[in-house]
């Protein structure tokens, strides 16, 4: 870490904001690799629909990670993005489809968006106070990611409104 911050914010309290961000810089990370996977290989009826809305979802959260990254770097930290660099103690984002229907697909990525933005929105909580620049980065990148599961979710949700297996 620098030793220096914005200004205005204490160099404690940018440690503990560079962590908080760090934390989403590589869920992010694991992110954008899952939803590519998954662009790759789905497979059956709507392929093409699902196939290219995936896309621009990739670039919307490498453009998160990106705005995060850099935001760390502007707090004095060093953003850390290698394969390496997950926290002690976390475990990457799991994904369980290879190739699969897209239902499958949708459904996996369903429950990922529900952990990742569950996560984004305690660290969200985590600012408040601390360090309102990054917590509005946050809230937007949040309602960004909120909307693309509405996608996700009207694929998967039936005539009624229900999602399968009451997801």
């Amino acid at each position: 870490m620098s030793n220096f911050t914005v200004p205005g914010l204490s160099e404690g309290d940018a440690k503990q904001v560079i962590d908080i961000l760090q934390e989403r810089l590589t869920a992010y990370n694991d992110l954008h690799l899952i939803l590519k996977h998954a662009h790759w290989n789905v497979v059956g009826p709507n392929f093409i629909g699902v196939h290219e809305m995936l896309d621009p979802e990739v670039e919307a959260i490498r453009a998160n990670a990106d705005a995060v990254a850099e935001r760390i770097a502007a707090l004095g930290g060093e953003p850390i993005g290698t394969p390496d660099s997950h926290s002690p103690g976390r475990e990457p984002l799991q994904y369980p489809v290879n190739k699969g229907s897209t239902v499958q697909h949708l459904t996996a990525l369903n429950e990922i968006y529900d952990k990742v933005i569950i996560d984004s929105r305690e660290a969200d909580a985590a600012l408040d106070q601390l360090d309102p620049v990054s917590e509005d980065m946050f809230i937007g990148q949040i309602g960004a990611m909120e909307q693309f599961q509405w996608f996700i979710r009207a694929h998967l949700e039936n005539a009624s409104g229900d999602l399968p297996d009451g997801q």
